[in-house]
């Protein structure tokens, strides 16, 4: 930039669509003072490639590539002026007549060097273009491009911004003007909001997929570490010193812990930074706000630390930690025999999750960010204030009367993103129908036992089970449903593979239970004009046994590739590969030799921390 800051596309993924935001930002070489540029309000778009204009007053050029992005960073090319703040969609001027341009060079504020395809090109501030270079005709025909054009030409240097992080120290700190003054604050009152949650988003070693399981279903995409609390004061100001060069970020809370308003984002703080921020999302331009009293309450102290909260596991994993209280308080009501509500909230496994971690994260019982293109959102609309779950463990619902520690438990689960495995480790094993490389894994329909399921589903249940309540025909048989943002409403969620299967329990499956007789040990649940009618009168019933095969055939697999909470589990080869690169474990590691997945994750975790400098 003209004034020796960076700009670069950052891509976040904070409990909101993980292919929706990759936005211009700005920092100093040293990393200090990273802030927006332009467009994280306004998902959809990777922007990319960004380069000042010559003595153009902050503009800067870029490639605007569609939704995730086109192969090569191709797109639009796209002047973007910042005096009307990062969030003014009227700031970018597309200039390109098409979207497969790449790579543009500023030679002025009115003309650019630009690669499209094996051409580079000449482009004005109107979108007129002409070629300027071609590759020869054998290059092109083996697939060769042209990319980044750059005359060979002097240029004025930037002015060098002087280093100022201090790297003999470990934190930085953290200042909050006002918690109180920012977009969508709409109904929270003065003095309600009483602390700040601190979260970390946990870097992955190694990562299979695009998708999100198995951290979770439709919901975070990282896991995420729930650091403690500092308090806001009285004039919603804030003072905290925060571990440098890790990704951090907020939710507000009020008087009983549940969530006020949450950041989507995430902030890192440099060694010895001191980061300043007006509000909760505020608009970026307007200024600070006029109290009238000469100095923040939170800076007449010394910055507050972060308060570990007692009882609670920094990183939660749902089968250690939430599923116990589920057992205590809950499994009576909700098992397969009751299903009250029709909800079932047993530890018992399917192809990928829990069925219920599954009931209560894809029903809506849980509020997290989910993967969804929205940004900006309204106050308490998002963790626990917005999940059901919290109002059902108030003590309030039936026998549930958990324990105070224990609501905490559910409590700080879903405020950190409400993941099912608390390891990276789970990543690409313990699945039937996983997406390795984003792709559904779909082995198992070559099974025989699968294909005397499917064939036996498709004669004894299509009939009721068209189209409009699809009933899966494999242990990876998803329906068609897309995981990036399902909607709560669409009728495949209740009968997805997630909840059908049984691989725990193969008799207590969902598929064989409820066309089974009740006087035969089953749910009767299917009807014709809206009368009971069993299809399996019992067990006996050969494509009632080639159904339960399947989901028999399903826990013997299951049972060999080992999920993460099993017994005998060991992470993916690829996941010790990784690992060992990074050297967290032993270069030569016999293959029977037992590792502790939670404590190798917290050890390559602890790697990334910055640790200051020793002089000498």
């Amino acid at each position: 930039m003209p004034d020796g800051r960076f700009i670069y596309l950052r891509w976040e993924y904070v409990d909101r669509s993980r292919v929706s935001f990759h936005h211009l930002w700005t920092a100093n070489p040293d990393g200090l003072g990273q802030t927006i540029y332009y467009g994280n309000m306004h998902p959809g778009t990777v922007m990319i490639d960004a380069k000042p204009l010559p003595g153009a007053g902050g503009k800067v050029v870029a490639v605007f590539s569609p939704k995730h992005g086109r192969r090569e960073h191709a797109g639009a090319i796209t002047l973007v002026t910042p005096r009307r703040g990062p969030d003014d969609l009227g700031a970018a001027e597309r200039i390109s007549r098409g979207e497969d341009f790449r790579d543009p060079y500023p030679l002025s504020d009115r003309h650019f060097l630009v690669a499209r395809g094996p051409a580079v090109l000449l482009m004005d501030i109107r979108g007129r273009s002409r070629e300027l270079f071609r590759l020869p005709q054998a290059w092109v025909a083996g697939a060769a491009q042209c990319h980044e054009p750059r005359p060979l030409a002097p240029r004025p240097r930037e002015p060098v911004i002087p280093p100022r992080a201090n790297r003999q120290q470990s934190t930085g700190r953290l200042v909050l003007e006002d918690v109180y003054a920012g977009r969508r604050m709409e109904g929270v009152r003065r003095g309600e909001i009483k602390r700040l949650l601190v979260l970390e988003t946990l870097p992955k070693p190694i990562s299979y997929s695009g998708k999100m399981p198995p951290v979770s279903f439709g919901g975070t995409y990282t896991l995420e570490r729930v650091l403690g609390t500092v308090p806001v004061e009285a004039d919603g100001s804030a003072y905290l010193e925060v571990p440098a060069l890790r990704p951090l970020f907020f939710v507000a809370l009020d008087r009983q812990n549940n969530s006020v308003k949450r950041m989507h984002s995430f902030l890192t703080v440099m060694p010895g930074e001191t980061l300043g921020c007006v509000g909760c999302h505020e608009r970026r331009t307007r200024s600070a706000f006029n109290s009238g009293q000469n100095v923040l309450a939170a800076l007449q102290r010394p910055p507050s630390r972060i308060e570990p909260i007692p009882g609670i596991p920094d990183v939660f994993d749902f089968p250690r930690d939430i599923q116990p209280i589920l057992d205590r308080h809950c499994v009576g009501c909700h098992d397969y025999d009751q299903r009250a509500g029709g909800i079932i909230l047993t530890g018992d496994r399917g192809p990928v999750f829990s069925h219920s971690y599954y009931s209560l994260t894809a029903l809506g019982y849980v509020s997290d960010g989910r993967d969804r293109l929205r940004t900006n959102l309204p106050p308490r609309s998002v963790g626990t204030s917005a999940s059901p779950l919290m109002q059902l463990v108030d003590a309030s619902h039936y026998q549930a009367k958990l324990s105070a520690h224990e609501r905490d438990m559910i409590r700080y689960w879903i405020e950190s993103g409400a993941a099912y495995p608390g390891t990276y480790a789970a990543l690409g094993t313990g699945m039937i129908g996983g997406f390795p490389r984003s792709k559904l894994d779909t082995a198992d329909q070559s099974w025989p036992s699968s294909i005397a399921a499917a064939r036996a589903i498709q004669r004894r249940c299509s009939a009721c089970h068209d189209s409009s309540m699809p009933l899966p025909r494999y242990l990876s048989d998803n329906l068609g449903l897309v995981l990036s943002n399902p909607a709560m409403d669409d009728v495949r969620i209740r009968f997805s593979r997630h909840l059908m299967f049984n691989l725990t329990r193969p008799e207590q499956s969902l598929i064989v239970l409820a066309p089974l007789a009740r006087q035969a040990g089953g749910l009767e649940i299917c009807r014709r004009s809206g009368v009971p009618s069993p299809v399996f009168r019992d067990t006996s019933d050969p494509d009632y046994q080639r159904i339960l095969a399947l989901c028999r055939t399903g826990q013997r697999h299951l049972e060999k590739v080992k999920r993460f909470d099993m017994p005998g589990f060991r992470p993916a080869p690829a996941y010790i590969r990784e690992m060992q690169r990074y050297g967290i474990l032993p270069p030569s590691l016999d293959e029977h030799t037992p590792i502790d997945p939670y404590a190798t994750d917290r050890a390559y975790w602890r790697s990334l921390c910055w640790r200051p400098r020793r002089s000498g």
